[in-house]
């Protein structure tokens, strides 16, 4: 597996590439944005370490850029603790967000879960719910006609409700169907993720009719 680490911290890039090759990963280095998308499209790396305070341009400007044609896994490390920049984070994309200082160890375990995930056999039954299609065999959502791109969790998430439609799931088992039990993440990502997937599907994300909260339980698909 390749990871792709971008961050300007030497001393960060040196322990975290030190780390994963004694993991069995091959690692590629970047300091700057520019340097990380030559890289990205040069070794089509398995998964993007990624800072968000670089020179010139930011993690965020980068990870809105591979996720426009692509779905490779992206996690966020960085020393920007606000649940803002999180929030930001996963709704540009993000697979993970990781606040330094971090434990190496920790982060390891992380990016398997996620490769684990990202590698895993979907079910390759196709959905149609009126003016929606969902492919998980080309990983394509189909919106009136019009291909959406939606990032691998959106997708993820967005199938897992949409094979089970009218049942209603507390985030609880949203995160763990959909991120699995080893994920390293909130409640919080369910919710941001649903707010997302309704800007996208609904016609009126404040006032959504196919994906429903239930009230002090989670959410459902209606159609």
């Amino acid at each position: 597996m390749k990871v792709l680490i971008i961050d300007d911290e030497p001393t960060i890039v040196e322990t975290v590439e030190a780390k994963f090759r004694k993991e069995g990963f091959s690692t590629f280095a970047a300091d700057s944005a520019e340097e990380g998308m030559r890289l990205f499209r040069r070794v089509k790396p398995d998964l993007i370490i990624l800072d968000i305070m670089l020179p010139q341009r930011s993690g965020f400007d980068f990870c809105r850029a591979v996720r426009r044609d692509s779905s490779t896994p992206i996690i966020f490390v960085s020393a920007r603790a606000d649940e803002s920049d999180r929030v930001k984070g996963l709704e540009l994309g993000a697979d993970d967000y990781v606040v330094k200082p971090f434990n190496l160890s920790e982060l390891v375990a992380r990016v398997k879960a996620i490769l684990r995930r990202a590698t895993g056999e979907p079910v390759k039954e196709v959905i149609e719910r009126g003016n929606l299609k969902i492919d998980p065999r080309s990983h394509e959502v189909w919106l009136n006609g019009q291909i959406e791109s939606f990032s691998p969790k959106e997708f993820a998430l967005l199938y897992f409700l949409a094979r089970n439609v009218g049942q209603v799931f507390p985030r609880e088992t949203l995160l763990d169907r959909v991120w699995g039990r080893d994920a390293f993440v909130t409640v919080r990502t369910v919710d941001v993720h649903i707010r997302w997937l309704r800007t996208r599907i609904e016609d009126d994300a404040q006032n959504p009719v196919r994906i429903i909260t239930v009230r002090g339980i989670g959410y459902k698909f209606v159609g």
